[in-house]
């Protein structure tokens, strides 16, 4: 599994989104790009992306931002990646694979499917906890 900056910046997106859904004023997008370095026009198509899966709400206005529309207990980081199109890793053609092309791939495939199981194992609320008691930087993808 190819876990590109979109699903990474997504990920932090909904991570900062589910921080804040005990308050209940919408999170500006500058707020998100300054405290996550992302690119604040990459981030807008990151958030119609993530509205549009309906997780989260834009709120117009000078007031206006996002807010996580969903409980961050029912979203696990593999959803998120789906939902940015992540891509899986390298598949040999069938018509032409020697055999040690079909020894490597059952090694990317098992690797390709370690990584879905540890993504689908960790909600957003399970990140929202570590950060608040400080243990962000012991996670691990």
């Amino acid at each position: 599994m190819v876990i590109s900056a979109r699903v990474h910046y997504a990920c932090l997106a909904m991570l900062e989104l589910a921080m804040r859904s005990d308050d209940t004023s919408p999170v500006a997008v500058r707020e998100i790009t300054d405290q996550h370095n992302i690119p604040g026009p990459f981030l807008v198509q990151i958030l119609r992306t993530l509205r549009t899966a309906g997780w989260v709400q834009s709120i117009r206005g000078s007031q206006g931002g996002y807010r996580l529309s969903v409980d961050p207990k029912q979203i696990t980081l593999l959803d998120v990646a789906e939902a940015m199109g992540c891509q899986e890793g390298h598949s040999c053609g069938a018509e032409h694979a020697t055999a040690t092309d079909e020894a490597l791939q059952r090694v990317w495939d098992k690797a390709s499917e370690a990584s879905r199981k540890m993504l689908s194992s960790v909600r957003l609320s399970d990140l929202v906890e570590q950060c608040r008691h400080g243990e962000a930087t012991m996670f691990y993808i």
